[in-house]
Protein backbone atom coordinates (compact mmCIF):
# COMPACT_ATOMS: atom_id res chain seq x y z
CA UNK A 1 0.00 0.00 0.00
CA UNK A 2 0.95 3.30 -0.98
CA UNK A 3 0.77 6.81 1.31
CA UNK A 4 -0.20 9.88 0.80
CA UNK A 5 -0.02 11.99 3.80
CA UNK A 6 -2.92 13.80 3.29
CA UNK A 7 -5.01 10.77 2.40
CA UNK A 8 -4.95 7.39 4.03
CA UNK A 9 -6.35 4.38 2.45
CA UNK A 10 -7.81 3.14 5.09
CA UNK A 11 -10.09 0.15 2.94
CA UNK A 12 -7.28 -2.45 4.77
CA UNK A 13 -7.83 -0.96 8.20
CA UNK A 14 -7.76 -3.27 10.91
CA UNK A 15 -10.90 -4.30 12.01
CA UNK A 16 -11.52 -5.39 15.94
CA UNK A 17 -8.02 -6.13 16.27
CA UNK A 18 -6.30 -5.00 19.75
CA UNK A 19 -2.77 -4.13 20.22
CA UNK A 20 -1.42 -3.31 16.65
CA UNK A 21 2.03 -3.32 16.06
CA UNK A 22 3.44 -1.13 13.60
CA UNK A 23 7.39 -2.22 12.71
CA UNK A 24 9.11 0.34 11.05
CA UNK A 25 12.46 -0.02 8.55
CA UNK A 26 14.34 1.55 5.26
CA UNK A 27 13.18 -1.02 2.79
CA UNK A 28 12.11 -4.66 2.28
CA UNK A 29 14.73 -5.65 0.68
CA UNK A 30 16.69 -9.07 1.21
CA UNK A 31 18.41 -9.09 4.73
CA UNK A 32 18.59 -10.82 7.97
CA UNK A 33 16.49 -7.41 9.24
CA UNK A 34 13.75 -8.04 6.85
CA UNK A 35 13.81 -11.86 7.35
CA UNK A 36 13.19 -10.96 11.29
CA UNK A 37 10.44 -8.55 10.64
CA UNK A 38 8.39 -10.90 8.26
CA UNK A 39 8.56 -13.75 10.84
CA UNK A 40 7.50 -11.20 13.58
CA UNK A 41 4.77 -10.26 11.52
CA UNK A 42 3.72 -13.81 11.49
CA UNK A 43 3.66 -14.33 14.95
CA UNK A 44 1.53 -10.88 15.32
CA UNK A 45 -0.89 -11.98 12.86
CA UNK A 46 -1.00 -15.80 14.25
CA UNK A 47 -1.53 -14.20 18.08
CA UNK A 48 -4.72 -12.64 16.56
CA UNK A 49 -2.52 -9.12 16.81
CA UNK A 50 -2.97 -6.14 14.11
CA UNK A 51 0.40 -5.96 12.04
CA UNK A 52 1.77 -3.22 10.08
CA UNK A 53 4.85 -2.88 8.33
CA UNK A 54 5.83 0.68 7.47
CA UNK A 55 9.20 1.16 4.80
CA UNK A 56 9.90 2.34 1.21
CA UNK A 57 8.97 -1.13 0.00
CA UNK A 58 10.65 -3.85 -1.76
CA UNK A 59 10.62 -7.18 -3.35
CA UNK A 60 9.91 -8.99 0.08
CA UNK A 61 6.94 -6.99 0.41
CA UNK A 62 4.39 -9.63 -0.84
CA UNK A 63 5.95 -11.87 2.07
CA UNK A 64 4.30 -9.14 4.64
CA UNK A 65 1.03 -9.61 2.95
CA UNK A 66 0.93 -13.47 2.84
CA UNK A 67 1.69 -12.93 6.37
CA UNK A 68 -1.27 -11.17 7.18
CA UNK A 69 0.55 -7.96 7.66
CA UNK A 70 -0.65 -4.27 5.59
CA UNK A 71 2.73 -2.85 4.34
CA UNK A 72 2.39 1.12 4.06
CA UNK A 73 5.18 2.70 1.67
CA UNK A 74 6.68 6.06 2.81
CA UNK A 75 10.09 7.39 2.19
CA UNK A 76 11.37 5.62 5.41
CA UNK A 77 14.92 5.13 4.28
CA UNK A 78 15.70 8.54 3.20
CA UNK A 79 18.50 9.92 5.21
CA UNK A 80 17.63 13.45 4.07
CA UNK A 81 16.56 16.01 6.43
CA UNK A 82 13.44 17.82 5.17
CA UNK A 83 12.40 13.90 4.10
CA UNK A 84 12.71 12.95 7.74
CA UNK A 85 10.77 16.07 8.96
CA UNK A 86 7.90 15.41 6.64
CA UNK A 87 8.23 11.62 7.81
CA UNK A 88 7.26 12.40 11.35
CA UNK A 89 3.59 13.93 9.74
CA UNK A 90 3.64 10.69 7.67
CA UNK A 91 4.20 8.15 10.75
CA UNK A 92 1.81 10.18 12.83
CA UNK A 93 -1.36 9.91 11.17
CA UNK A 94 -0.49 6.67 10.65
CA UNK A 95 -0.44 5.93 14.34
CA UNK A 96 -3.78 7.52 14.74
CA UNK A 97 -5.57 6.04 11.54
CA UNK A 98 -4.43 2.42 12.64
CA UNK A 99 -4.98 2.91 16.36
CA UNK A 100 -1.43 1.44 16.89
CA UNK A 101 0.10 0.85 20.13
CA UNK A 102 3.72 0.05 19.96
CA UNK A 103 6.08 1.21 17.48
CA UNK A 104 8.86 -0.99 16.46
CA UNK A 105 11.77 0.86 15.05
CA UNK A 106 14.59 -1.03 13.42
CA UNK A 107 17.08 1.04 11.77
CA UNK A 108 18.67 4.75 12.67
CA UNK A 109 17.58 7.48 10.46
CA UNK A 110 13.77 6.36 10.67
CA UNK A 111 13.83 5.96 14.20
CA UNK A 112 14.52 9.35 14.27
CA UNK A 113 10.81 10.52 12.99
CA UNK A 114 9.37 7.51 14.72
CA UNK A 115 10.29 9.19 18.16
CA UNK A 116 8.65 12.71 17.51
CA UNK A 117 5.90 10.99 16.48
CA UNK A 118 5.32 8.71 19.07
CA UNK A 119 6.18 10.89 21.66
CA UNK A 120 3.10 13.33 19.95
CA UNK A 121 0.74 10.46 19.93
CA UNK A 122 1.95 8.89 23.18
CA UNK A 123 2.33 5.00 22.23
CA UNK A 124 4.89 2.38 23.14
CA UNK A 125 8.59 2.67 21.12
CA UNK A 126 10.58 -0.30 20.45
CA UNK A 127 14.27 -0.16 19.02
CA UNK A 128 16.50 -2.84 17.72
CA UNK A 129 20.28 -2.41 17.72
CA UNK A 130 20.97 -4.68 14.59
CA UNK A 131 24.36 -3.48 13.42
CA UNK A 132 28.03 -2.60 15.22
CA UNK A 133 27.38 1.26 14.06
CA UNK A 134 30.94 3.18 13.63
CA UNK A 135 30.94 5.25 16.76
CA UNK A 136 34.22 6.93 16.26
CA UNK A 137 32.93 10.44 16.65
CA UNK A 138 30.63 12.61 18.10
CA UNK A 139 28.53 12.93 15.65
CA UNK A 140 28.03 9.20 14.63
CA UNK A 141 27.47 8.31 18.37
CA UNK A 142 24.98 11.29 18.09
CA UNK A 143 23.59 9.20 14.80
CA UNK A 144 23.33 6.02 16.35
CA UNK A 145 22.13 6.99 19.84
CA UNK A 146 18.50 7.00 18.70
CA UNK A 147 18.51 3.57 19.35
CA UNK A 148 18.83 3.99 22.69
CA UNK A 149 15.52 5.76 23.04
CA UNK A 150 13.42 2.67 23.30
CA UNK A 151 11.01 2.16 25.87
CA UNK A 152 12.70 -1.26 25.63
CA UNK A 153 15.63 -1.69 23.34
CA UNK A 154 16.20 -4.85 21.95
CA UNK A 155 19.81 -6.38 20.82
CA UNK A 156 20.82 -9.07 18.66
CA UNK A 157 23.51 -10.50 21.25
CA UNK A 158 25.19 -10.14 24.57
CA UNK A 159 28.23 -7.86 22.61
CA UNK A 160 25.40 -5.28 21.38
CA UNK A 161 23.77 -5.36 24.50
CA UNK A 162 27.17 -4.31 26.43
CA UNK A 163 28.00 -1.42 23.52
CA UNK A 164 24.84 -0.33 24.46
CA UNK A 165 25.56 -0.26 28.01
CA UNK A 166 29.15 0.94 27.62
CA UNK A 167 28.99 3.56 24.80
CA UNK A 168 25.01 4.52 24.96
CA UNK A 169 24.37 4.79 28.45
CA UNK A 170 21.29 1.88 28.24
CA UNK A 171 20.19 1.09 31.56
CA UNK A 172 20.47 -2.63 31.93
CA UNK A 173 16.70 -3.28 32.63
CA UNK A 174 15.52 -1.61 29.61
CA UNK A 175 17.81 -3.84 27.50
CA UNK A 176 16.47 -7.28 25.83
CA UNK A 177 19.03 -9.81 24.50
CA UNK A 178 16.88 -11.72 21.44
CA UNK A 179 19.29 -13.35 18.94
CA UNK A 180 18.33 -13.45 15.35
CA UNK A 181 16.43 -16.49 14.63
CA UNK A 182 16.81 -19.20 11.99
CA UNK A 183 14.75 -21.09 10.41
CA UNK A 184 15.33 -24.75 11.02
CA UNK A 185 13.22 -26.28 8.60
CA UNK A 186 14.43 -24.53 6.09
CA UNK A 187 18.30 -25.03 7.43
CA UNK A 188 17.48 -28.76 7.94
CA UNK A 189 19.99 -31.31 7.11
CA UNK A 190 17.65 -33.55 6.07
CA UNK A 191 15.22 -31.39 4.16
CA UNK A 192 18.18 -31.18 1.19
CA UNK A 193 17.73 -33.68 -1.44
CA UNK A 194 20.87 -34.99 -2.83
CA UNK A 195 19.91 -34.01 -6.19
CA UNK A 196 20.03 -30.17 -5.11
CA UNK A 197 23.72 -30.92 -3.79
CA UNK A 198 24.64 -32.23 -7.35
CA UNK A 199 23.50 -29.58 -9.03
CA UNK A 200 25.38 -26.94 -6.86
CA UNK A 201 28.09 -28.81 -7.22
CA UNK A 202 27.94 -29.07 -11.17
CA UNK A 203 26.83 -25.14 -11.55
CA UNK A 204 30.20 -24.46 -9.28
CA UNK A 205 32.53 -26.93 -10.69
CA UNK A 206 33.47 -28.68 -8.05
CA UNK A 207 35.16 -31.55 -8.21
CA UNK A 208 34.18 -34.68 -6.61
CA UNK A 209 37.16 -35.28 -4.66
CA UNK A 210 37.31 -31.78 -3.10
CA UNK A 211 37.44 -30.54 0.21
CA UNK A 212 34.91 -27.21 0.39
CA UNK A 213 35.63 -24.35 2.27
CA UNK A 214 33.15 -22.28 2.32
CA UNK A 215 33.07 -18.21 2.59
CA UNK A 216 29.75 -17.14 2.41
CA UNK A 217 29.45 -13.11 2.98
CA UNK A 218 29.02 -9.88 0.12
CA UNK A 219 32.40 -8.76 -0.88
CA UNK A 220 33.39 -6.14 1.05
CA UNK A 221 36.46 -5.59 2.56
CA UNK A 222 35.93 -5.66 6.22
CA UNK A 223 34.43 -9.53 5.47
CA UNK A 224 37.96 -10.26 5.12
CA UNK A 225 37.89 -12.06 2.16
CA UNK A 226 41.71 -11.53 1.63
CA UNK A 227 42.66 -12.90 5.11
CA UNK A 228 41.01 -16.18 3.50
CA UNK A 229 43.34 -16.38 0.72
CA UNK A 230 46.61 -15.13 2.51
CA UNK A 231 45.31 -18.50 4.64
CA UNK A 232 44.71 -20.95 1.89
CA UNK A 233 48.56 -19.51 0.61
CA UNK A 234 49.78 -21.15 3.85
CA UNK A 235 48.61 -25.00 2.97
CA UNK A 236 51.30 -26.63 1.04
CA UNK A 237 49.16 -29.60 -0.17
CA UNK A 238 46.16 -27.78 -1.75
CA UNK A 239 45.72 -29.34 -4.61
CA UNK A 240 42.03 -30.49 -4.14
CA UNK A 241 40.76 -27.48 -1.82
CA UNK A 242 38.06 -25.47 -3.20
CA UNK A 243 37.10 -22.29 -1.40
CA UNK A 244 34.23 -21.05 -2.63
CA UNK A 245 33.20 -17.20 -1.44
CA UNK A 246 29.51 -16.74 -1.82
CA UNK A 247 28.09 -13.33 -2.35
CA UNK A 248 27.59 -10.71 -4.67
CA UNK A 249 29.37 -7.78 -5.20
CA UNK A 250 26.47 -5.15 -4.40
CA UNK A 251 28.46 -2.56 -6.10
CA UNK A 252 31.88 -3.69 -5.10
CA UNK A 253 33.11 -3.85 -8.10
CA UNK A 254 36.62 -2.84 -7.45
CA UNK A 255 37.14 -4.52 -4.30
CA UNK A 256 36.19 -8.04 -6.29
CA UNK A 257 38.84 -7.04 -8.86
CA UNK A 258 41.51 -7.16 -6.08
CA UNK A 259 40.74 -10.00 -4.62
CA UNK A 260 41.10 -11.65 -7.94
CA UNK A 261 44.15 -10.11 -8.74
CA UNK A 262 45.56 -11.06 -5.39
CA UNK A 263 44.36 -15.06 -6.14
CA UNK A 264 45.87 -15.04 -9.93
CA UNK A 265 49.16 -13.00 -7.91
CA UNK A 266 49.51 -16.34 -5.71
CA UNK A 267 48.87 -19.41 -7.89
CA UNK A 268 45.37 -19.68 -6.30
CA UNK A 269 43.08 -19.51 -9.51
CA UNK A 270 42.36 -23.03 -9.35
CA UNK A 271 41.79 -22.99 -5.33
CA UNK A 272 38.47 -20.43 -5.47
CA UNK A 273 35.30 -19.84 -6.78
CA UNK A 274 33.45 -16.64 -7.08
CA UNK A 275 29.46 -17.70 -7.32
CA UNK A 276 27.58 -14.34 -6.44
CA UNK A 277 24.64 -14.59 -5.14
CA UNK A 278 23.29 -18.00 -4.18
CA UNK A 279 19.39 -18.78 -3.95
CA UNK A 280 19.68 -21.89 -2.15
CA UNK A 281 22.30 -21.80 0.88
CA UNK A 282 20.66 -24.86 2.76
CA UNK A 283 22.13 -26.87 -0.36
CA UNK A 284 25.71 -25.01 -0.36
CA UNK A 285 26.23 -25.85 3.20
CA UNK A 286 25.70 -29.15 2.69
CA UNK A 287 28.00 -28.98 -0.10
CA UNK A 288 30.53 -28.03 2.54
CA UNK A 289 33.37 -29.48 4.26
CA UNK A 290 33.92 -26.27 6.33
CA UNK A 291 31.86 -22.98 6.59
CA UNK A 292 33.94 -19.50 7.84
CA UNK A 293 33.20 -16.22 8.64
CA UNK A 294 36.85 -13.99 8.29
CA UNK A 295 35.38 -10.71 9.02
CA UNK A 296 38.20 -8.03 9.95
CA UNK A 297 35.09 -6.42 12.31
CA UNK A 298 33.14 -7.41 15.51
CA UNK A 299 29.94 -9.23 14.18
CA UNK A 300 26.52 -7.73 15.67
CA UNK A 301 25.30 -11.71 15.29
CA UNK A 302 26.73 -13.28 12.27
CA UNK A 303 23.48 -14.93 10.79
CA UNK A 304 25.92 -17.54 8.44
CA UNK A 305 27.69 -19.05 11.54
CA UNK A 306 24.22 -20.04 12.69
CA UNK A 307 22.36 -21.51 9.83
CA UNK A 308 25.84 -23.34 9.22
CA UNK A 309 25.17 -24.82 12.66
CA UNK A 310 22.44 -25.50 11.55
CA UNK A 311 22.91 -26.97 9.03
CA UNK A 312 25.34 -29.50 10.71
CA UNK A 313 28.61 -28.13 9.27
CA UNK A 314 31.45 -26.79 11.52
CA UNK A 315 32.56 -23.63 11.72
CA UNK A 316 35.73 -20.84 11.95
CA UNK A 317 34.98 -17.63 12.82
CA UNK A 318 37.08 -14.59 13.97
CA UNK A 319 37.21 -13.99 17.96
CA UNK A 320 35.22 -11.05 17.74
CA UNK A 321 31.70 -10.09 17.95
CA UNK A 322 28.65 -11.80 18.56
CA UNK A 323 30.99 -15.15 17.27
CA UNK A 324 32.18 -15.43 21.07
CA UNK A 325 28.47 -16.07 21.48
CA UNK A 326 27.44 -18.45 18.91
CA UNK A 327 30.24 -20.67 18.66
CA UNK A 328 31.02 -23.17 21.19
CA UNK A 329 34.79 -23.42 20.47
CA UNK A 330 35.64 -27.29 20.36
CA UNK A 331 31.82 -28.63 20.49
CA UNK A 332 30.71 -26.34 17.22
CA UNK A 333 33.76 -24.62 15.63
CA UNK A 334 37.02 -22.82 16.26
CA UNK A 335 37.66 -19.29 16.96
CA UNK A 336 40.76 -17.27 15.81
CA UNK A 337 42.24 -14.21 16.00
CA UNK A 338 41.17 -11.71 13.52
CA UNK A 339 43.16 -10.65 10.53
CA UNK A 340 45.84 -13.88 11.24
CA UNK A 341 46.14 -15.90 8.48
CA UNK A 342 47.99 -18.10 10.19
CA UNK A 343 46.35 -18.99 12.78
CA UNK A 344 42.99 -19.78 10.14
CA UNK A 345 45.11 -21.34 8.16
CA UNK A 346 45.98 -23.79 11.33
CA UNK A 347 42.38 -23.91 11.75
CA UNK A 348 41.10 -24.93 8.45
CA UNK A 349 43.77 -27.86 8.61
CA UNK A 350 42.09 -29.54 11.82
CA UNK A 351 38.53 -28.72 10.79
CA UNK A 352 39.42 -30.38 7.14
CA UNK A 353 41.43 -33.20 8.74
CA UNK A 354 39.02 -34.43 11.00
CA UNK A 355 38.16 -38.24 11.11
CA UNK A 356 34.63 -39.29 9.96
CA UNK A 357 33.05 -39.71 13.65
CA UNK A 358 34.71 -36.41 14.82
CA UNK A 359 33.02 -34.83 12.27
CA UNK A 360 29.53 -36.61 12.76
CA UNK A 361 29.75 -35.37 16.68
CA UNK A 362 30.37 -31.79 16.03
CA UNK A 363 27.48 -31.82 13.23
CA UNK A 364 25.03 -33.30 15.69
CA UNK A 365 26.72 -30.64 18.55
CA UNK A 366 25.81 -28.26 16.09
CA UNK A 367 22.41 -28.81 15.20
CA UNK A 368 21.51 -29.21 18.46
CA UNK A 369 23.64 -26.02 19.55
CA UNK A 370 21.34 -24.00 16.75
CA UNK A 371 18.36 -25.15 17.50
CA UNK A 372 18.40 -24.69 21.13
CA UNK A 373 19.23 -21.13 21.13
CA UNK A 374 18.89 -19.72 17.72
CA UNK A 375 15.38 -20.85 16.39
CA UNK A 376 13.05 -18.40 14.90
CA UNK A 377 10.54 -19.43 17.00
CA UNK A 378 12.58 -18.73 20.22
CA UNK A 379 13.08 -15.15 18.43
CA UNK A 380 9.50 -14.71 17.81
CA UNK A 381 8.29 -15.35 20.89
CA UNK A 382 10.86 -12.92 23.16
CA UNK A 383 10.09 -10.27 20.76
CA UNK A 384 6.43 -10.93 21.53
CA UNK A 385 7.00 -10.84 25.27
CA UNK A 386 8.62 -7.46 25.06
CA UNK A 387 5.52 -5.97 23.28
CA UNK A 388 3.58 -7.33 26.17
CA UNK A 389 5.53 -5.70 28.45
CA UNK A 390 5.41 -2.66 26.92
CA UNK A 391 1.82 -2.77 27.03
CA UNK A 392 1.42 -3.44 30.45
CA UNK A 393 3.67 -0.31 31.11
CA UNK A 394 0.66 1.65 29.16
CA UNK A 395 -1.91 -0.26 31.06
CA UNK A 396 0.16 0.14 34.38
CA UNK A 397 0.48 4.01 33.79
CA UNK A 398 -3.12 4.79 32.35
CA UNK A 399 -2.34 4.62 28.55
Amino acid sequence: MDYSPNKVNTKNKFKKVSPVVLQLLPSLNTGGVERGTVDVTKALTSAGWGALVVSNGGPMVPEIERAGGIHIKIPAQSKNPITMYQNIHRLTKILLEYKVNILHARSRAPAWSALKAVRKVGVGFVTTFHGNYSADNKMKRNYNSIMAHGDRVIAISKFISDQLCDRYGVPSDKIRVIPRGVDTQFFNPSAVSAQRIIQLSKRWRVPDEASVIMLPGRLTRWKGQRVMIKALSLIKNRKNLRCILVGSEQGHTRYGRELRREIQKRGLASNFHFTGHCSDMPAAFMLSDVVVSTSTEAEAFGRVIVEAQAMGRPVIATNHGAACETISPGNTGWLVRPNDEKALSSALLKALGMEPNSRKTIAQKSMKHARENYTKEKMCESTMNVYKEILTDIVSHGG
